[in-house]
């Protein structure tokens, strides 16, 4: 017949939780990013867009098969970045993924979301130099608010450590991935 172990006092409860909330303050201070981290994050950023606007003003085959290279590029940076990080700290930090990586941040997402419009338009109306231009402001917004969120997630990290479901991020993955498929059938 087992006994189970006797219950802790509220004050070693107290002094466990304390240990384990300095430990997470330590291990986010302690976090290594991979070289280069947010400039290739940020570089395939720019890529994605140029390739993104470029392939959709083409509006045929070439350009579809464009648009899903940018794609590729950013995902496979997005992953070997996320995995160098993983072998240097011995974690995964959602936050990390989801916010940095796939953009999901607010300042991310917002300034994504008009550099890849603005860029659009710039590649119908055959303004090259104004594709480059937003593509490199896509790309420079994502690296500040990557920077952003690491900074803040090392100031608290049990309010900042989480990011979106890892449900919602292979959702998001997939989309854009049976998305890519369907423009190059289609084409």
């Amino acid at each position: 017949m087992e006994t189970s172990p006797a219950r802790p006092t509220p004050e070693e409860a107290a002094a466990v939780l304390r240990d384990a909330e300095e430990s997470r303050d330590r291990l986010a201070e302690d976090l290594v990013l991979p070289p280069y981290f947010h400039a290739s994050i940020g570089a395939s950023i720019v890529a994605q867009i140029v390739t993104g606007a470029v392939g959709i003003a083409r509006q045929d085959g070439a350009g579809m098969r464009l648009v899903v290279l940018g794609l590729v590029v950013f995902y496979a940076v997005g992953a070997a970045q996320l995995f160098a990080f993983r072998r240097r700290n011995g974690v995964w930090l959602g936050g990390l993924m989801s916010r940095v990586v796939f953009g999901t941040a607010t300042l991310a997402s917002t300034v994504y979301a008009l550099a890849f419009g603005a860029a659009v338009w710039a590649a119908f109306a055959d303004l090259w130099w104004v594709v480059a231009i937003c593509a490199v402001v896509g790309g420079a917004g994502y690296v500040v608010s990557g920077v952003r969120w690491m900074r803040t997630y090392r100031s608290d990290p049990a309010r900042h450590g989480r990011g979106e479901s890892l449900l919602m991020v292979v959702l998001l993955v997939l989309s854009s991935v049976v998305l890519g498929v369907l423009l190059v059938i289609g084409s």
